[in-house]
């Protein structure tokens, strides 16, 4: 039975997917907007690791209660020690700027933008790079580290042929 349960959960992942990305599936009605949340929702209480890093990127983010910012940021938070290198840029945001369950941690920031950065997420590395650049987070200023952090935010340069 969890393979089959699993099965639906992907299948809805993947309709919700499709009602939030595609406007011509359905129309974006406020009927086809509640029903795509109740999907993510189902999903991401059912683990699924996609679901939670959108479900909770969008309730932290357009969220206008207090409650469904911080679920948000819970989701949030799973995905990014599930891996998901989008949510864990995000969670360093949480843990640099604070939210209403989870309170300003510097040190927590600087370990999430280091991951994301480390994994490719070239805002991560960018902010890392002003941060020992500027000594903020807590990091005291360090040009070789910047410099280090500036260079994986770069893109590689393209050689000719």
């Amino acid at each position: 039975m969890p393979q089959a349960s699993s099965l639906f959960i992907r299948l809805e992942f993947r309709l919700a997917e499709q009602l939030f990305r595609s406007r011509w599936l359905l129309p974006h009605s406020p009927r086809t907007q509640r029903l795509t949340m109740r999907l993510y929702k189902r999903c991401a209480e059912a683990g699924h690791p996609d679901a939670l890093s959108t479900y909770g990127r969008m309730l932290f983010q357009r969220s206008r209660s207090p409650q469904d910012k911080a679920r948000g940021a819970r989701y949030v938070l799973e995905a990014a020690q599930a891996g998901d290198v989008q949510s864990q840029y995000q969670a360093a945001q949480i843990h640099e700027h604070g939210c209403v369950q989870y309170p300003c941690r510097e040190d927590y920031a600087v370990t999430w933008y280091a991951r994301a950065a480390q994994a490719g997420h070239r805002l991560a590395a960018e902010r890392l790079a002003r941060a020992y650049r500027l000594g903020e987070l807590g990091l005291s200023r360090d040009s070789e580290q910047s410099a280090y952090w500036a260079s994986i935010a770069s893109p590689a340069p393209l050689v000719a042929a």
